[in-house]
């Protein structure tokens, strides 16, 4: 099994019996996410970086305090598992079919982890049902499948590349701005 590779962690690995699935690893809900404030959004300008500071809220949530997601509601989370992929391993991130049956999905586009990523997974909470869902932090909420490369990713995410989201902790929110052309003079 990958997992008794030292340089894959995937950490805490609470309970392997019921997490590790035949193909797959669950990762669980963190406490923290971020939310936005529609009523102050007339749009979201990719260019500026301030923009998701001034319309997004931070929502850590007490002990025993679940999240509602609202029919349509978008939201960031994030796994309560760090992981970190050595540099021959890639993984996906998918949804659990218990919660896609409850027409939740957790992420948008941003399904694939890079060789070399390390940080717990921002995950693109979306409720696509009529009526809201209650999710509760320590829940498994996701997996991540895990391929072997032929060889070694010669240019692994990570410093070295510029990767924006390396080593990040808790729900993320875009820093696509990093990736525009400057529109200064």
């Amino acid at each position: 099994m990958i997992l008794r590779r030292k340089d894959l962690v995937v950490r805490p690995l609470d309970d392997p019996d019921l997490q590790v699935q035949p193909a797959s690893i669950d990762l669980r809900l963190g406490r923290e996410f971020l939310t936005f404030r529609s009523a102050r959004l007339p749009l979201i300008d990719p260019a500026d970086p301030r923009g998701l500071q001034d319309y997004t809220e931070r929502v850590a949530l007490r002990e025993g305090e679940p999240f509602i997601l609202h029919p349509g509601e978008f939201a960031l989370g994030s796994t309560l598992e760090w992981v970190e992929l050595p540099h021959d391993l890639v993984a996906r991130v998918e949804g659990r079919s218990s919660l896609g049956r409850l027409a939740i999905v957790v992420h948008a586009t941003a399904g694939f982890i890079d060789p070399g990523f390390q940080g717990t997974i921002t995950l693109e909470l979306s409720n696509l049902g009529r009526v809201p869902v209650a999710l509760r932090p320590g829940m498994r909420v996701c997996q991540i499948a895990v391929y072997q490369l032929s060889s070694p990713s010669e240019r692994p995410y990570g410093p070295a590349r510029g990767s924006k989201y390396q080593g990040q902790r808790g729900p993320t929110p875009s820093k696509v701005h990093e990736d525009l052309p400057s529109s200064g003079p």
